[in-house]
């Protein structure tokens, strides 16, 4: 009876970490039909026979992203969109550029844990645990450094220097999905009622709207 219950624990962890990530691979590959009208969790695949080299390549990432914006960064993602060849593998990248003192505004991956490595630069980067502790976790990052956050969890990083700074960061689906908190919260369409946000966040209406109109 025990070793059955100790068999039946190990199915239920191994299930649990199967739904942690992208499912496996059943092929070698699986490029991505762009022009597929079909419907699924994924990307359609071409036919074998009419696969390319260039369906497993992209070109750009050296070119720094326009940081020109409210946050002054700029996320570069490459994905199963940019190389089909990725679909069905279960990872991605992204090139992240921040100007001086520029931020990636906090924001989770519900798809994805990421990994991520300063190149230039140094930058303040952190991660909260969940209810009820709601820990920050931070560290400040130099050029060679690496840093992960777990999938899920709300995260950031700061430019802290006075010149640019740009990362690298690995992501484990082709598709990690992101909600970038203050646009989910204040820029919703249609926007969530002032009401709640404003007993949310515990403040007036009247900061509430405010706040909506930047969104």
């Amino acid at each position: 009876m025990a070793s059955l219950l100790i068999f039946v624990g190990l199915i239920a962890l191994s299930s649990s970490l199967a739904m942690a990530a992208d499912h496996s691979p059943l092929q070698d590959f699986c490029v991505a039909e762009s022009n597929s009208q079909v419907v699924l969790n994924g990307l359609a695949c071409k036919k074998a026979s009419t696969v390319e080299a260039t369906d497993f390549s992209f070109s750009g990432l050296h070119i720094a992203g326009n940081t020109s914006n409210a946050v002054a960064s700029r996320v570069t993602l490459v994905s199963a969109t940019q190389i089909p060849g990725l679909n069905t593998l279960g990872i991605s990248l992204a090139r992240i550029d921040y100007a001086p003192w520029g931020i990636n505004p906090p924001h989770a991956h519900p798809r994805a844990t990421e990994v991520l490595t300063v190149i230039e630069g140094s930058l303040e980067v952190g991660f909260v645990t969940s209810n009820p502790d709601n820990r920050l976790i931070s560290k400040i990052l130099n050029k060679g450094d690496v840093f992960v956050f777990p999938i899920g969890l709300v995260h950031y990083q700061k430019n802290v220097g006075n010149g640019n700074a740009m990362a690298i960061a690995g992501l484990s689906s082709q598709n990690p999905g992101v909600i970038t908190i203050a646009n989910a919260v204040f820029g919703s369409k249609p926007a969530i009622s002032s009401d709640i946000l404003a007993r949310a966040f515990q403040v007036d209406r009247s900061i509430i709207t405010r706040t909506q109109a930047l969104f």
